[in-house]
């Protein structure tokens, strides 16, 4: 008699959070409402009334990682004013969360965000307000910004997937290479300052 009531309490979170820990487990395959049920011990059915099949339970893990590595972040950078420093930190906190949480990240940057979608619209706002932090102090233009924006994010996005992937083989250490990046990016972005648009 344990399983029906179990499956009467069951709330959406329940569902999501049982995604996660198959996600975390297994990999992305695990990402499946039959898999998910067996983790909680129910039929799938179940699952439906929460979430309607596979797409919608891997968006709703997607967006909840999304609040997960923006509350990481934001921790890892909290306090902090300097517009280098914050870089540095929020570039940190991204690969911290990155070795972490391999698998969730990697749900997380295959998930597109919209700025039309009511629900990842306010995720974007958030990237964008810790963006907008870093780069404050030099003056960018609109279009500038954007630039700025895209360089910091193919970089660092960049350098993880490839450290992901197992293809940094030579012996020099990632973790100053990622540093080396890092500052590198500080450079450029003083240089996108300067470039007329």
């Amino acid at each position: 008699m344990g399983r029906p009531v179990k499956e009467k309490s069951l709330t959406q979170q329940d569902v999501i959070n049982a995604a996660i820990a198959c996600l975390d487990q297994e990999g992305e395959a695990a990402l499946g409402v039959n898999r998910v049920a067996r983790e909680l011990g129910i039929k799938p059915p179940a699952i439906y009334k929460h979430l309607d099949g596979n797409v919608a339970l891997r968006r709703a893990v997607a967006l909840t990682i999304w609040q997960q590595y923006i509350e990481w972040s934001r921790q890892q950078t909290n306090g902090l004013e300097d517009p280098q420093a914050l870089l540095r930190a929020g570039g940190r906190a991204t690969r911290d969360f990155a070795r972490s949480y391999p698998n969730r990240y990697r749900v997380m940057t295959q998930f597109q965000l919209n700025l039309q979608d009511p629900e990842t619209a306010p995720l974007i706002q958030e990237v964008f307000h810790f963006l907008k932090r870093v780069l404050q102090s030099y003056n960018l233009s609109e279009t500038k910004l954007i630039d700025a924006m895209r360089m910091v994010n193919a970089a660092i996005t960049g350098f993880i997937a490839i450290e992901q992937a197992g293809l940094m083989t030579l012996e020099r250490s990632t973790d100053a290479s990622y540093e080396v990046m890092i500052d590198a990016l500080v450079v450029a972005i003083q240089h996108i300052q300067k470039v007329d648009s």
